[in-house]
Parts: structure tokens; C-alpha cells; sequence
């Protein structure tokens, strides 16, 4: 595996994270990679004013970016949000995991996505939950792969709301995945 540097982000940098998220989830240079939801929603995914407002809530989340090298491109990004429930349970919720359209499918997604599982294992959390737009099998398959499970939790999607993006299908809503990242929870093996 490459020498991939994953650090937090920035606060300068949020104009490249959010270039970097639209341009790996909507538009045309999204069809570049497998990972995009360009056929069914048009729009940005997030601007700078909303992720920086997302960040400066509380508790803040937090936003990590991959490179190749120190000071170099950030090619991929993840946020983490520690959320305790009731009952003082942890869990991680893990979200806008964006990798570089051109190095989708290269092993980088997968790394970030074991780097936020350690980080949320960093905060106490035994669990990993995220979201993801239903229609998106391909990318549900790529989590079931990599040890996540469909709860059977659906959660509407906020069509009235265009900083989430712009729907061409009807019908769309999020599926909750989760997975336990206890030490018996490391995930599927490598595909």
C-alpha cells in the first residue's frame, strides 16, 4: 500500500475539500469514477459555507483529508461525528467519504475508511454507522464488503432541500449500514 499521509483537514483548505467532494459525487468529472450519484442528483453535494458551518457545529465533527505526501494534493476525505446515545453508547457516524474520481477503485477509499473506523475507535466508539442513497447498490455492496450491515433503517431524503443536491429520480431515501468495531469487527476479507 502507498504512503498515503491522513491528517485533519485544514481550515484553509475547505475551498479544495469541497472542490474535491462535488467533482467526486455530481457533474460530469464524476463519471470518471464508480462512486458518484450524478444520474440521479444534480447540484453541488456541499459548498463552502455549508461544510464550514457543519464544522463549527457542536460537537464538531471531524474532517480528515489523504494525500500522497506531506503538503502535497488531497485526494481523499472523511468526516467523523462522535455521537453518544442514550444509554452513553459511542458510535462513529461516518460520512461525505470522497475519494479523487481518477483514483477510485486504487485501494484509497478503503484506506480512509479504515482510518476513520481507528479514529472513531480513537473516541470510544464500538460502532460505525453511515448513510447512503438507496439506489446506490453498488457502493452498498462496496460497505457490505467491507464488514458494514444494512440496519433495515430507512431515512427520507430531504428533496426540499438543494444544498443536499438536486433529485432527478423520484423515490430516493438513505439506508442506514452499520458495523462493530469491537476487535472481532475488522471487516470482510479483501476483494
Amino acid at each position: 500500500m502507498p504512503d498515503w499521509l491522513i491528517t485533519p483537514y485544514d481550515p484553509c483548505e475547505l475551498g479544495a475539500i469541497v472542490a474535491l467532494v462535488n467533482s467526486a459525487y455530481r457533474g460530469g468529472s464524476a463519471k470518471i469514477g464508480w462512486a458518484h450519484e450524478s444520474d440521479y442528483i444534480d447540484g453541488q453535494r456541499t459548498s463552502v459555507e455549508d461544510l464550514a458551518a457543519e464544522l463549527a457545529a457542536e460537537p464538531a465533527p471531524s474532517l480528515l483529508v489523504l494525500r500522497g505526501d506531506a503538503g502535497g494534493e488531497i485526494l481523499a476525505c472523511v468526516m467523523i461525528e462522535r455521537i453518544v446515545e442514550a444509554g452513553g453508547r459511542v458510535v462513529g457516524y461516518i460520512g461525505m467519504l470522497t475519494v479523487k474520481p481518477d483514483l477510485q477503485a486504487g485501494g484509497v477509499g478503503r484506506a480512509l475508511l479504515a482510518a476513520s473506523e481507528d479514529y472513531a475507535r480513537g473516541f470510544g466508539a464500538d460502532l460505525a454507522r453511515m448513510t447512503v442513497v438507496s439506489i446506490r447498490d453498488t457502493l452498498v455492496a462496496w460497505y457490505e464488503r467491507r464488514g458494514y450491515q444494512l440496519t433495515g433503517e430507512r431515512r427520507p431524503f430531504p428533496y426540499d432541500d438543494e444544498r443536499f443536491g438536486v433529485p432527478r429520480v423520484q423515490g430516493l431515501e438513505f439506508v442506514v449500514l452499520e458495523k462493530g468495531l469491537g476487535p472481532d469487527f475488522r471487516g470482510a476479507p479483501e476483494r
